[in-house]
């Protein structure tokens, strides 16, 4: 029989009070999983077990531009190497990364089913395929292999893993973060890049910056999914404290909706967008349940009818059915309206802490100037070592014959050595060069290449060393990374704002309960019903870059108040808020934008709102430009529109094509695969129009059924000017609206023609030369309609604007070769021209 242990025998024995070991142990385990797992590090916005992946993947060699590979190879190697712990987790947390609902810029790319907003389940690890993302690649690794962050040892010291990734952009606040540890939550919404770099530049401008001002930039959180914020009041208690609830919407219009044969039209509520983390099928599922129950009045057909092109859920009504009593009791009773529950909780220095939006950007702003440091003292040690070993070569070469003789009389390689850093004066480092120097090093073009390289690590030195003594120009290093960064990735913001105080938005029910809303009477029940408001009048401007700006008449702003240097107005509508704005995009689609929908300008917010971030999300992942926006006029019986494509097709479309539009927009003009609309213009039968080449050519013509009949939507049009090679339409004007034409050049010059000294011809023909161009690389830019009281508008390459007054363009006939307007520099030419009228 085996002895018994005794363990207590031997050794010192400590006496510990049981509730004391059990704190202890409870706390230890409690910050394991706090700092280990459940929450994210401030400076990069990684949970280890994201930092785990990305940086095996990137040890994988799995780049943008390398083929996919299977994603369970990256979870075995995250477990073999980094994480171990359960594989499903690790792939749970990959998929995450991959899912453009769930992350509002996707870190890794995938290839294959990685689940949907109806929370379908992605496919096993064994059939989908990973890489990184363009954005992750550049934005957290690029930098990882310039000794930028301290790496410790794994699980069991056989790898080195990163602390940290130098991440170059707040990934924390970019993609948000959900997570839940001991004791404490994080839940950090995804924002918008364009406006995370704003508010970090102007951060680094201006470290005092007042909240109001970054508010200004950084209005509020920006889902993947899109839907509407309600109220801002949420969003500031986030920002500044660090927690705070967020009204979060779906988007949601009512239309006229065919009925079957022989019936009437019906009245539908048409569901686009969804809160974000609304699982779309449950949610439909809860509508239904609550009609079947009779909880939810009026409803008489429900329907999916998502597909690639975007979410589309159908909400048909009885007869008689108030719309909007519908609607508020969807925000009531189901997840159409969410409080997103904000809690900017994240690891400090080893230390969970809940921060403000200011101390989350400028942890980030520290952390950033840190890694620039390190990494602009790894390149500057590497420099001055390659250019001590350049040094040494040039002296080799210039005493070439003394290297010789060296090492003719020299017995071995350390002899050598020794002979050559003492009789020329040589480091060791220098000698090992030389002495590996091959043959080919000593004929001319290769000493010139050596010479070059020495300038060229001189001059590398000097701004290494710049920027590691002069703050200032390291600063100024971090903002033109960060702007760089901006124009790869940026995009147009999706989630709306709606932050006008008079929109109430109801309360959800809390507590147990929850889900059986309490019985109301019909008077306190009509009170939460929001009536039709009656219209309102509206003045909409719009912006060159593309933002639109809804005012008040009584309480419109100074024309240009609120704006950047590099904007201006260049469209103004008067208009009522029951009204629709129809924006048209260069891939020939358009989409209504009721007025009322807008967002009101007001002097917190002067810039407006991004025109592109009003239309369907769809619209938006084209990222097609916007090339017309327009109010119908009350007869459209009175105007058509014109289309004209960059090929020179054109067509005429009968205006009243363009009514009852649906949000999803419509298709009013087909195009070739390489053809893109250009321009639109209103026209009436009798006028002429005008149409420019780059050539320099005009082509002039009446507008009749002869030559341009109207066609319908589906047609691609007539060919309107007979183009020649490497040209392309500029322009189109209708000669009804001025007497002259301003015609302006890609190298900057301009003149004024009068329209009368064009004749009329055929639609198709050649077009008259009407541009003599002082060199023949010149192109025309662009033609207008000269009007006396306006100026116009020049936009470079370079995203230079000058504006010029037209009266003070001289007025040339057509073999004029026009005068220079512009003060052009070198690599810079005009390619926008834009008539802005006072």
């Amino acid at each position: 029989m085996a002895k018994q242990l005794n363990l207590l025998s031997t050794g010192q024995v400590i006496t510990t009070a049981l509730h004391t070991e059990m704190q202890r142990s409870y706390l230890e385990y409690a910050m394991s999983v706090i700092v280990g797992r459940a929450l994210p590090d401030v400076r990069d916005g990684l949970k280890p077990v994201h930092r785990r992946i990305l940086y095996a993947m990137h040890e994988l060699g799995l780049t943008p531009d390398r083929p996919y590979r299977k994603c369970a190879r990256v979870v075995g190697d995250v477990l073999g190497k980094y994480h171990p712990h359960g594989d499903q987790a690790v792939y749970d947390a990959l998929v995450r990364l991959v899912q453009d609902f769930s992350s509002r810029y996707p870190l890794l790319g995938g290839h294959g089913n990685f689940g949907s907003v109806d929370n379908d389940p992605p496919a096993a690890m064994r059939y989908t395929e990973t890489r990184l993302a363009p954005i992750g690649h550049e934005g957290m690794l690029t930098e990882i292999g310039e000794e930028t962050v301290e790496f410790i040892g794994n699980f069991d010291n056989s790898q080195q893993e990163p602390t940290v990734l130098p991440a170059q952009l707040p990934f924390l606040l970019l993609n948000g973060c959900t997570g839940i540890a001991v004791g404490m939550a994080t839940n950090i919404p995804p924002h918008n890049l364009g406006e995370l770099v704003d508010g970090l530049i102007a951060l680094i401008d201006q470290p005092d910056l007042t909240d109001e001002k970054l508010l200004d930039l950084i209005p509020g959180p920006d889902f993947p999914t899109g839907g509407e914020i309600v109220g801002d009041t949420g969003i500031r208690e986030a920002y500044i404290t660090g927690k705070g609830s967020i009204v979060l919407r779906g988007v949601s219009t009512v239309e006229e909706i065919p009925g079957g044969k022989g019936s009437k039209k019906r009245t539908a509520i048409i569901v686009t967008e969804l809160p974000y983390q609304v699982n779309k099928a449950g949610w439909i599922e809860k509508v239904a349940e609550l009609v079947n129950q009779g909880r939810l009045q009026g409803i008489s057909d429900l329907r999916d009818e998502s597909d690639r092109e975007g979410m589309r859920v159908v909400i048909e009504l009885k007869r008689d059915t108030n719309p909007q009593e519908v609607l508020q009791n969807l925000y009531h009773q189901t997840a159409l309206q969410t409080n997103f529950g904000a809690i900017l909780l994240a690891i400090v220095d080893g230390q969970p802490r809940q921060l403000s939006l200011r101390q989350l950007l400028l942890e980030f702003l520290n952390f950033r100037e840190q890694t620039l440091n390190r990494r602009y003292s790894y390149e500057l040690g590497k420099a001055e070592s390659r250019l001590h070993i350049v040094e040494g070569l040039l002296k080799a070469l210039s005493h070439v014959d003394a290297v010789i003789e060296i090492l003719r009389q020299s017995a071995d390689g350390s002899t050598a050595k020794i002979s050559l850093c003492s009789r020329l004066d040589l480091s060791e480092v220098q000698a090992d060069a030389i002495l590996a120097m091959p043959l080919r090093r000593l004929t001319s073009l290769e000493q010139q290449n050596l010479q070059r390289e020495f300038s060229e690590l001189s001059e590398q030195i000097a701004l290494l060393q710049r920027l590691l003594s002069d703050r200032r120009e390291l600063l100024k290093a971090l903002k033109k990374d960060l702007r760089s960064l901006k124009r790869k990735y940026g995009d147009s913001r999706r989630t709306k704002l709606s932050l006008d105080q008079s929109i109430k938005a109801l309360e959800k029910p809390r507590g147990r309960g929850a889900e059986e809303p309490k019985t109301k009477g019909a008077e306190e029940f009509a009170e939460n019903i929001q009536p039709l408001e009656p219209a309102e009048a509206a003045i909409l401007e719009f912006t060159h870059r593309g933002y639109l700006r809804r005012l008040q008449p009584g309480k419109k702003l100074k024309t240009e108040n609120g704006l950047p240097d590099h904007d201006f107005i260049i469209q103004t509508n008067f208009t009522d808020t029951h009204k629709e704005l129809l924006v048209l995009t260069s891939g020939g689609k358009l989409y209504p934008v009721k007025v009322g929908d807008i967002p009101q300008t007001t002097g917190r917010s002067p810039r407006g709102t991004p025109l592109i971030t009003l239309l369907t999300s769809t619209a938006q992942g084209t990222q097609e430009p916007v090339v017309s926006r327009f109010l119908l006029p009350e007869n459209l019986d009175t105007q058509q529109l014109i289309l004209l494509t960059k090929q020179g097709r054109i067509k005429r479309l009968s205006l009243g094509e363009l009514t009852n539009l649906t949000r999803r927009g419509i298709t009013i003009l087909k195009l070739k695969d390489d053809d893109e609309l250009l321009l639109t213009q209103f026209t009436k039968p009798g006028e002429h129009l005008i149409l420019a080449s780059s050539g320099g050519r005009l082509l002039k013509f009446a507008i009749n059924d002869e030559q341009l009949p109207i066609m319908g939507r589906t047609a691609m049009g007539l060919q309107a000017f007979r183009l020649l090679k490497y040209q392309q339409m500029v322009g189109c004007v209708s000669s009804s609206q001025a007497d002259h034409l301003l015609l302006v050049t890609e190298e900057g010059y301009g003149k004024r023609l009068p329209i009368n000294q064009l004749k009329s011809v055929n639609r198709g023909d050649l077009g008259t030369q009407s541009f003599k161009f002082v060199n023949k690389t010149d192109n025309l830019a662009g033609m207008v309609n000269a009007i006396a009281s306006a100026e116009v508008a020049l936009v470079t390459n370079k995203e230079r604007i000058v504006r010029i007054p037209t009266e003070t363009i001289p007025i040339l006939s057509r073999e004029g070769k026009g005068e220079s307007i512009i003060q052009l520099n070198r690599d810079e030419k005009v390619v926008t021209v834009i008539e802005v009228r006072s």
